[in-house]
């Protein structure tokens, strides 16, 4: 009889760890993740939010097993489907999306970029460090025979067009790259999404991510080698576009939340390491200690953080504000650039008379496009008997929901309580002259 053990999970219950999933559960890349919160600083909003990005991975995979049960696919691909849903946050940073934004500067790499480098050996996060019988993971997975490439491409969303005929339960079927192995898990409706909604709202007592789960799994098709759902799912997929948006503004794009990221990414900005690749060895705790050994600025936002001192927002313009101006959306669009972004950081804070790293401005847009890409996309494929059309075929909603912003404001500029009015004066007067 096979080794195995049974996770006790809050949102899914019970369930089995055996094979592959039970090695990777063991591995040191996958257990830095238990130090690491899921919803980064949002502690600080919703005191309930203190789960893991374990807890969301071992989700993920759980639901992934689940959707290609639900589907009678080979006992491979939902192996595959599993092990590709377990790892696919393995490189996100402490902290998780926080980091996301400077990261991305700094690196040229997305997390999911990171993520297949570390799947694949060509990362070590963990070298220097000596760990006593470590299995390395694209090891593991060789050895349980799943394919890498094939597991690197889920995670990174990476479809094939070029079709070819295959058959699936004795059905014909386009697609012999079989992206719907894909979509499970990188697209509009796939597994990462259903765990992350159910999970975030169950800890922060946030009502807006609950789903009908099971109304979607039972509803679930493939065709033409695509992840579709048929047509008596798409209350249930409504309901889970509707949770998303929602859960984007009340949640993950809260003000206080993102006043506190935009301290703490400027604060890890000021330790200027060597090697950026360097942080993913960190959690949590980790990063906070090296904030707080490196003194001065770093130092002081990491005491601010821990006892919740956090920058008072001194300037906010709405985006009802600013659209019919054109002019200015477009200087802003500009600040996207980390670098165009402090150097205005800096002036405003010359003209204020403060110091330029306790002038912080926020362009929100830019940040969600990074860290959620599906965030807009509700293009799932509706079966309806023998036809297949667009969502919003059924679905007004989904084309109201491509069109809503996730967050109110256009700009935001933080500052130090003491400092709010002349840093809102002299924004106003740089900005908009």
């Amino acid at each position: 009889m096979s080794e195995y053990k049974i996770i006790h999970d809050a949102i899914h219950g019970s369930f089995k760890f055996e094979g592959a999933t039970l090695k990777i559960l063991d591995t040191p890349e996958m257990q830095r993740l238990n130090g690491i919160k899921q919803l980064g600083l949002g502690y600080l909003v919703f005191p309930g939010a203190n789960h893991t990005r374990l807890e969301h991975s071992i989700g993920v995979g759980h639901v992934a097993g689940k959707m290609g049960e639900a589907l009678k696919l080979p006992k491979i691909e939902i192996e595959t489907l599993k092990v590709a849903g377990m790892l696919h946050d393995l490189g996100h940073s402490p902290f998780s999306h926080t980091l996301e934004y400077l990261l991305h500067e700094k690196t040229k790499m997305d997390h999911m970029d990171i993520t297949t480098k570390i799947i694949r050996g060509e990362i070590d996060i963990l070298e220097g460090l000596d760990i006593e019988g470590r299995e390395r993971i694209h090891e593991i997975i060789s050895d349980y025979g799943i394919d890498i490439d094939t597991v690197c491409k889920m995670i990174l969303g990476k479809t094939d067009e070029k079709y070819s005929l295959s058959t699936y339960e004795g059905q014909a079927y386009f697609g012999a790259e079989k992206n719907y192995l894909v979509n499970m898990i990188s697209g509009p409706l796939d597994a990462d999404q259903i765990d992350y909604l159910l999970r975030d709202a169950h800890y922060t007592g946030v009502a807006h991510g609950t789903i009908d789960v099971y109304r979607i799994l039972n509803t679930l098709k493939i065709k033409n080698g695509e992840l579709m759902i048929d047509k008596k799912g798409v209350p249930a997929l409504e309901g889970m576009l509707v949770a998303r948006a929602l859960m984007y503004s009340s949640v993950y794009f809260h003000k206080t939340n993102r006043i506190g990221e935009l301290m703490l990414s400027r604060a890890v900005e000021e330790i200027d390491m060597d090697n950026w690749l360097e942080i993913y060895k960190y959690n949590d705790s980790e990063l906070i200690s090296l904030l707080m050994n490196k003194g001065g600025y770093p130092r002081e936002i990491a005491l601010r953080l821990k006892y919740r001192r956090l920058f008072k927002k001194s300037l906010v313009l709405r985006v009802d504000d600013i659209k019919d101006n054109p002019e200015f959306i477009e200087e802003l669009k500009q600040y996207n650039d980390l670098k165009k972004r402090r150097r205005i950081e800096r002036e405003i804070a010359e003209a204020a008379g403060v110091e330029s790293e306790y002038v912080l401005m926020d362009i929100p847009d830019n940040i969600a496009q990074l860290s959620e890409p599906r965030l807009t996309k509700t293009n799932v494929k509706i079966v309806d008997g023998d036809e297949v059309y667009e969502l919003s075929r059924y679905s007004p909603l989904a084309r109201a929901l491509q069109l809503r912003k996730v967050q109110d404001w256009a700009m935001m500029i933080v500052t130090k309580k003491d400092y709010v009015e002349k840093v809102r004066r002299e924004a106003m007067r740089i900005l908009m002259p």
